[in-house]
């Protein structure tokens, strides 16, 4: 028996899925975020989108909630918001 715990396992479709996106802190960001989204979760609600500033605003977060399908469109979302030099990480 292992002393590692293994982490939750995801039940697809995952309702409310929340992507958070930190970045450069400009408009060319949050516009990349929503265009990924649009493209691998249509629909997705944009009124529920929250843009968060770093306290010298230099950075921001987009926290954008979707309807997760399952890993391969996870993987999709993640690969091409990376593709930015203006996204520094996606969780």
């Amino acid at each position: 028996m292992s002393d590692e715990q293994q982490p939750p396992k995801i039940e697809f479709p995952c309702e409310n899925y929340p992507i958070k996106v930190l970045g450069d802190a400009d408009s060319e960001m949050h516009a990349l975020v929503l265009t990924v989204m649009e493209r691998h979760a249509p629909g997705f609600d944009e009124t529920r989108v929250t843009i968060n500033q770093s306290s010298k605003g230099r950075f921001q977060s987009v926290t954008v909630w979707i309807t997760a399908t399952g890993i391969e469109q996870l993987t999709a979302i993640h690969t091409d918001l990376r593709i930015s030099k203006k996204i520094k990480m996606v969780m």
